[in-house]
């Protein structure tokens, strides 16, 4: 039986809630490296604590994935799991901002690395069913059209999220410099905002997207309905580490593809902020020691002033480089279908490797007038121009959130698509940790803390990227029957 064909408006709904948690997901990669810094962690440790982030991702997706391929209940297949870790997550970020508070019972930075790792574990609980939910919803013709409309809400979600602080700072007014210890009220606000969304975009999703019951979706799959079997735990995950090593081919391929794009973007998240205010606002490398900060009673209004305009800004650059992936996503479908879903996937990799390169040619001082319609700000013509590279880097975000997905979803058995693409995220996760692990060894003992080079070494990684698709195979739309 045909899966029947969904209406624009339904394909939009099922990947609605993705916009809000996107929107955490990006005040959480736009801030947490500057809330952890004004919290005390120094400049080439920042990468460890980020290593929450894709652990947590290892050890949830693939749980939340295969769970959710055994869950059948009134409230839906995936739903539970996509609401529950929503309301985690909005948790995580409504107490990491407020960190200080809890001293008597923790260190400020340890329990803001404790509620990254819970916010980031929560978003994974939440994404993973998302990804699997357009796979069971939309039929094989309209998939590429379902991820590209998940990739634009994303980075519409991602616009909004990285935007927050400056206009809290800019139009609302509030403070965007940080307390020796304490984070920016700018910030904290965002997170509340952010956490607000979160939920109301998911409880959207939740109401207005009915899944399939078993017996239809079974039709629509041509999967042989199986009688549900209580295994042991050792069964489980024997069962697990024969799909791991049995994945199918093209999964092992994009693996390539992913892991440089995926340790690139980790660099950009994680030092983005000390790379923009050491390179273009000229704040030397010592004023984000720890060691060197507890030598002092103050830190100097101007250093402080300029480290929280140049957060500021990172989310302006951020915002940019997701609405330009939010533009490329409109028109990512026709491309791919002109060009052929591999060409696209790698010139838009390329693009985005470029465009980190391309940061080292934006070293420039000169103070500058900008109107940005909604507040007019004055910032070196240097942080001005890093808008262009972000058009390129925009481009392979879009591609990164979409291609891979779209090629893997058609060589994917329907009734282990949520355990595959749990499986999948290691992908995403692995080299998350390995950038985390060396690149801030990397940035210390070759780059002498100097943040700007670690960002070029991001876009020669990307590009690697880009040259690894040539060995991705591409099945196109043909169906992997169970």
């Amino acid at each position: 039986m045909k899966q029947p064909t969904l209406p624009f408006w339904q394909v939009w709904n099922v990947s609605f809630g993705f916009l809000g948690v996107q929107l955490g997901f990006a005040l959480q990669n736009a801030n947490v490296s500057r809330v952890l810094s004004d919290l005390g962690a120094d400049l080439h440790s920042l990468s460890l604590f980020w290593l929450a982030a894709p652990i947590m991702g290892l050890l949830v997706q693939p749980i939340v994935g295969a769970a959710s391929d055994r869950t059948w209940n009134r409230f839906g297949r995936r739903k539970p799991f996509i609401l529950g870790g929503a309301i985690a997550a909005a948790i995580g970020m409504f107490l990491m901002p407020n960190a200080s508070i809890f001293v008597a019972f923790l260190a400020p930075m340890l329990f803001g690395g404790i509620m990254l790792a819970l916010m980031d574990g929560a978003f994974n609980v939440t994404m993973q069913p998302f990804r699997a939910l357009v796979s069971d919803m939309v039929p094989p013709q309209q998939r590429t059209l379902g991820y590209s409309i998940q990739a634009l809400l994303i980075n519409i979600g991602a616009v909004i999220g990285s935007i927050l602080p400056f206009v809290l700072t800019n139009v609302i007014g509030l403070d965007n410099v940080a307390e020796k210890g304490q984070v920016a009220e700018t910030v904290t606000w965002a997170f509340y905002i952010g956490a607000t969304a979160l939920l109301g975009t998911v409880l959207w999703t939740c109401f207005r997207t009915k899944e399939y019951a078993p017996d239809d979706y079974n039709r629509y799959k041509n999967i042989a309905p199986k009688p549900i079997v209580k295994t042991s735990l050792a069964t489980r995950l024997g069962n697990f580490w024969q799909l791991f090593i049995h994945m199918p081919k093209t999964m092992r391929q994009l693996a390539l593809v992913q892991f440089f794009s995926w340790f690139s973007l980790f660099i950009m998240w994680v030092y983005s902020t000390p790379a923009i205010t050491q390179y273009i606002w000229g704040i030397e490398a010592k004023w984000f020691d720890p060691a060197y900060l507890h030598t002092l009673d103050s830190i100097p209004a101007e250093i402080s002033a300029a480290k929280g305009a140049a957060g500021d800004w990172v989310g302006i650059i951020f915002a940019a480089y997701s609405l330009f992936a939010a533009l490329f996503s409109i028109v990512l479908t026709r491309i791919a279908n002109r060009l052929g879903r591999k060409l696209t996937y790698s010139l838009s990799l390329l693009a985005g490797g470029i465009g980190y390169i391309s940061f080292l040619f934006f070293q420039n001082a000169e103070i500058v007038h900008v109107n940005l319609l909604v507040t007019q700000v004055d910032v070196p013509r240097g942080a001005l121009n890093l808008l262009l590279p972000m058009v390129g880097i925009g481009i392979a975000w879009a591609a990164i959130l979409a291609m891979p997905y779209a090629i893997l979803s058609s060589s994917l058995p329907a009734d282990k698509t949520g355990v595959y693409m749990g499986i999948f995220n290691f992908t995403i996760a692995a080299p998350q940790i390995v950038s985390g692990l060396v690149a801030g060894q990397i940035l210390k003992y070759v780059f002498d803390n100097q943040a700007i080079y670690i960002i070029v070494l991001a876009g020669v990684c990307m590009i690697l990227g880009a040259m690894s698709v040539y060995f991705v195979q591409d099945n196109s739309d043909a169906e992997v029957k169970a």
